[in-house]
């Protein structure tokens, strides 16, 4: 048996997502730029430490502390029931869960869910967060099956990290300030930006360069297509290995 004689499950997407994916993009970016123009872009972690914030290992605690700060800022706009961005709704979800924050929106009659997964960089550490897991094979692929309209957007926010004097402790408050942030559909990145690493269980999909991506318009069953193709053509996976999380995932047609 080969991949091709498999009889696939095959999504089929609704005819808007594009546009839909589009809206839920441009809404998260508008927020943060909201927050940036309006100077609430700013971690500020007090400390007794004299010498202010370890820098050279910042970016170990960055990561939970960008996706928290992140997490309030949808979280408020939300709060104001009126508010311009269509927000409705927002929940933090478990720290193995393969979104960190799910958002909804309200677009016309309909509301759209974005799973969003936060990725914190360091702008001034060289090479930090480079290229991140994202979310495993199996799980990811499985998502895209049970409702051809997941949506999974990765938020990579760069921040800078700096250390000043608190006038009123005259100890060193250390600043974690966001200088930068995009968002992308993962099933519009670049195949080439699409990495498989199959080092942990079924495999993780990471982005090559998440400062750095291209966009390619698919649709859900080329995404689960490609996905396919890059845990098969891994070397320390087998077409056996497929076809057991095939069946265990139920991908196939009975």
């Amino acid at each position: 048996m080969t991949y091709d004689e498999l009889h696939f499950k095959i999504p089929k997407e609704s005819p808007d997502y594009p546009e839909n994916s589009a809206f839920i993009i441009q809404q998260i970016i508008s927020i943060l730029d909201y927050q940036t123009r309006h100077g609430d872009n700013k971690i500020i972690l007090n400390t007794n430490l004299k010498r202010g914030l370890p820098l050279e290992n910042i970016n170990k605690i960055a990561g939970p502390m960008i996706e928290a700060w992140a997490g309030e800022v949808f979280a408020g706009i939300r709060d104001n029931l009126n508010n311009e961005y269509a927000l409705i709704n927002v929940e933090a979800q478990e720290r193995l869960g393969m979104a960190d924050i799910i958002l909804q929106f309200r677009k016309g009659d309909r509301v759209l869910t974005g799973n969003i997964d936060v990725k914190a960089t360091a702008d001034d550490i060289p090479g930090s967060g480079k290229s991140p897991n994202i979310t495993s094979f199996s799980r990811i692929r499985s998502a895209y099956v049970a409702d051809p309209d997941f949506m999974f957007i990765i938020l990579s926010i760069k921040h800078q990290v700096y250390s000043e004097i608190n006038p009123a402790t005259h100890l060193m408050d250390g600043i974690m300030e966001i200088v930068g942030y995009h968002a992308y559909d993962l099933k519009y990145l670049g195949e080439s930006d699409i990495l498989y690493n199959p080092a942990l269980g079924t495999g993780q999909i990471q982005v090559k360069d998440i400062h750095y991506v291209s966009y390619q318009q698919r649709n859900v069953w080329e995404m689960c297509q490609l996905l396919d193709q890059k845990f098969l053509h891994s070397s320390r996976k087998t077409f056996e290995d497929f076809y057991r999380e095939a069946k265990r995932n139920k991908w196939l047609l009975d």
